[in-house]
């Protein structure tokens, strides 16, 4: 099996090394081709691997850096002070090839800055999109984007990303003529912020796009689009809620029951019910998705949670392994410029 190597910045998100390094442990156990560059202050990453299986020792490497990027910090301050911080290196380690890809819980606009800043953008695309991949009630995934890499976007940045997310949708996940659509506040043509009725207008005219138009919020989990696409304010505050929202209502259907209050029978039935919806609605909770991909970069940057805990940041690790997908898009972009359509839509 061909390995894989990937870089961790061990010092980004809420907790640092105490979630980073044992997630780092759980998928180096879990895949045996994985091999770890860990970047960080090695007196906090050393006493995790103190108790560590040696096998899994010799199957990473710390790679010492002397600051970290704080995750409340103005990104234009933290790009122009990174030498040094363990998001940046890193970064270069992919830049180098020193690794495929790259695992970062830290500061979204900073990852951003400093990735597009490194590795470059893909010909034709403006800036670089946060994408992940939703399961849906029909029992497939939905691909959503921008996740908050970029507040704003223009006419023409929607209209990458929806290409992107549709190459990604054939590609990667054997859909073919994926449905692409714009998270709007209505399914009328009239509604809308220019951009994306602009948007809207590119997607319609563009026979290589599967545009199917625009979906309401209530409609991200349902299965009616393929690609569901954004800007990055818009689609944080989606996810974030959606996230919520699940969270609350597993942790009301796991706490405690007032056994002094409650008949044998119906404490049975609320079991019953419980252990039901739970693993119906298990199949929504971030944790299991954990993981986002900050696609239109030369090279794979993985855009963990911040609070994550340690097997939400291993579900993140994984994603890591999707290490074609930039090749991928590039190769499908550079097919369509050769065929002589206009690059200031991507289409």
């Amino acid at each position: 099996m061909t390995s894989l190597t990937l870089a961790l910045d061990a010092m980004s998100g809420d907790f640092g090394p105490c979630i980073t390094v044992p997630a780092a442990l759980q998928a180096l156990a879990s895949i045996s081709s994985l091999r770890l560059l860990i970047v960080g202050q090695p007196d906090a990453i050393a006493p995790y691997l103190i108790k560590a299986d040696r096998l899994l020792q010799k199957r990473l490497r710390v790679i010492p850096a002397e600051y970290v990027i704080l995750n409340d910090i103005k990104p234009s301050i933290a790009i122009r002070a990174s030498q040094g911080t363990s998001m940046r290196i890193a970064l270069e380690l992919v830049h180098s090839g020193a690794a495929e890809a790259v695992v970062s819980a830290g500061n979204t606009g900073v990852l951003m800055g400093l990735a597009k800043m490194i590795l470059k953008t893909l010909k034709g695309i403006e800036r670089p999109a946060l994408m992940t991949v939703l399961p849906n009630q029909k029992k497939g995934k939905t691909i959503f984007l921008d996740l908050g890499a970029n507040v704003t976007s223009s006419s023409s940045m929607l209209v990458q990303f929806a290409v992107m997310g549709s190459i990604i949708a054939e590609e990667v996940f054997g859909i073919t003529m994926p449905r692409v659509a714009l998270l709007n506040i209505g399914e009328e043509d009239y509604k809308g912020l220019d951009n994306i009725r602009e948007a809207a207008a590119v997607l319609k005219s563009k026979p290589t796009i599967n545009y199917i138009g625009y979906l309401e919020g209530n409609d991200l989990l349902t299965g009616k689009t393929d690609v569901l696409v954004c800007d990055g304010f818009v689609g944080n505050i989606t996810l974030k809620t959606m996230e919520g929202v699940v969270r609350m209502f597993l942790s009301l259907l796991t706490s405690p029951i007032d056994k002094d209050k409650k008949s044998w029978w119906l404490m049975l039935y609320r079991y019953w019910l419980q252990e039901i919806i739970i693993n119906r609605l298990g199949l929504f909770n971030p944790d299991y998705y954990n993981g986002a991909c900050l696609i239109g970069l030369n090279g794979v940057v993985i855009k963990s949670h911040g609070a994550a805990n340690q097997k939400a940041f291993t579900i993140a690790i994984k994603q890591a392994a999707q290490k074609h997908i930039s090749q991928r898009i590039s190769m499908r972009l550079e097919d369509i410029y050769s065929r002589g359509i206009d690059n200031r839509t991507c289409i």
